[in-house]
C-alpha cells in the first residue's frame, strides 16, 4: 500500500512538472510573440543612429530637440522653447500599442514648472504652434501630459494627463488646460519622479484606453477608456514640448509601437477621426461658461425691454391700421 501510494504520488509529480514545463513554454512564446510584432519602423529606441540627419532616418528633430546617448530631448529647462520629434512613415496598422518611455524634470520648484509634452498621432507633421510646441487645430489624436495648471475653476490635480481627438477644427484651450475638449484623462506624478514615467496608448477595435506606469514597476493605473473612437490610418506619430516662462527638461527616451492582432471585418475607410456616439462627423459636448449675476440680470432687463419696444411698435401699427380702415367708410 505504501509503495502503491508513493508511485502515485509520484505520478501525479511528474504530470505537474510537466505542466510547469508547457506553462513556461507557452509564457516564453507569447513573450518572442510579442518581440516579433515591435514595429520598429514606427518605434524611437537607442541607439538613435542617423536620427533626422540622413535620407534614411525614420525620424525628424524639429525646433530645439537634440539627441544625447540615451535620451531626445525635446525642450531643456529654459524659457522660450519648443521641440519635437516626428516619425516619417505614416502609421497603417488598425489595431496597435504604444509605449512611451519619459521623463519630466526639472530645478524649479513645485508647480512652479511648465509646460509639459505632448503625444500625437495626426495628419499633420512637423508644424509648430501654441499647444506643447505643436499646431493648433490638429487632425488627429493627442495625449498631453500637463504640468502647469493655467486655471483653478475645476477641480484637478497637476500633472495632469488628458486625450483630445481633433477634426481640424476644434481648438485646444490652453488657458482652460483643454477642458473644453477634453474626452478624458486623471492625475499621476509625472515631474522629478524618482523612477522614469511610462505611457501605455491602445487602440484596438475602435476603443482607445490610456495607461500610465508613474513607479516604473510596469503597475499599470488606468487613465482613459473611450469606446467608439475611430481612427484613419495614414496618420503620423511624434512627441513635442514647449516651455514659456517657466521651464522643465522634457525627454523622451523611447517609443515602441507594437502591432496587436486582433479578428476584423471590413470597414470603412475614414478621412477625419469620428466618435460613434458624437454627432455629425465629429463632435464633443463643449461646456457652457456659467453667466455671472450681473451679466443674468442684463440680459433679463434687455430681454424685457425689446418685448416692451415691440409691444409699443405693434401698438402704434396696429392703431394706423384701424384708423385707415375707419377713413374708408367716409
Amino acid at each position: 500500500m505504501y509503495s502503491m501510494f508513493t508511485v502515485k504520488n509520484i505520478r501525479e509529480l511528474t504530470c505537474l512538472l510537466a505542466q510547469i514545463c508547457t506553462l513556461s513554454l507557452s509564457m516564453a512564446e507569447d513573450q518572442d510573440f510579442m518581440e516579433d510584432f515591435l514595429k520598429r519602423e514606427y518605434s524611437l529606441v537607442t541607439p538613435y543612429r542617423g536620427l533626422g540627419l540622413s535620407s534614411s532616418s525614420l525620424w525628424d528633430l524639429k525646433g530645439t530637440a537634440i539627441v544625447t546617448v540615451d535620451h531626445v530631448r525635446l525642450t531643456a529647462d529654459q524659457p522660450g522653447r519648443q521641440g519635437a520629434v516626428w516619425s516619417r512613415i505614416p502609421l497603417l496598422l488598425r489595431d496597435w500599442e504604444f509605449k512611451v518611455h519619459f521623463k519630466i524634470h526639472g530645478q524649479s520648484k513645485k508647480k512652479m514648472n511648465g509646460d509639459g509634452l505632448a503625444i500625437w498621432l495626426t495628419k499633420e507633421r512637423m508644424q509648430e504652434g501654441p499647444v506643447f510646441g505643436s499646431r493648433n487645430e490638429f487632425t488627429g489624436l493627442g495625449v498631453f501630459v500637463d504640468t502647469y495648471p493655467n486655471t483653478g475653476n475645476y477641480d484637478r490635480v497637476f500633472p495632469y494627463v488628458s486625450v483630445m481627438l481633433g477634426n481640424g477644427t476644434l481648438s485646444y484651450d490652453h488657458n482652460k488646460d483643454g477642458h473644453p475638449t477634453e474626452l478624458g484623462g486623471c492625475s499621476t506624478k509625472a515631474r522629478n519622479a524618482r523612477q522614469d514615467t511610462f505611457l501605455l496608448i491602445k487602440y484596438t477595435k475602435n476603443r482607445l484606453t490610456v495607461m500610465i506606469d508613474a513607479d516604473g514597476k510596469q503597475i499599470w493605473k488606468n487613465c482613459v477608456d473611450i469606446p467608439g473612437l475611430r481612427l484613419p490610418k495614414g496618420y503620423y506619430l511624434g512627441a513635442s514640448s514647449a516651455t514659456g516662462e517657466l521651464s522643465d527638461n522634457h525627454d523622451i527616451i523611447s517609443m515602441k509601437l507594437y502591432e496587436l492582432t486582433v479578428k476584423r471585418g471590413p470597414e470603412e475607410e475614414l478621412l477625419i477621426p469620428r466618435l460613434d456616439h458624437g454627432m455629425g462627423p465629429f463632435q464633443v459636448e463643449i461646456e457652457e461658461e456659467r453667466m455671472s449675476g450681473v451679466q443674468l440680470f442684463f440680459t433679463l432687463l434687455f430681454t424685457i425691454l425689446g418685448l416692451g419696444v415691440l409691444a409699443v411698435v405693434g401698438l402704434i401699427v396696429y392703431g394706423r391700421w384701424k384708423q385707415n380702415k375707419r377713413k374708408r367708410f367716409y
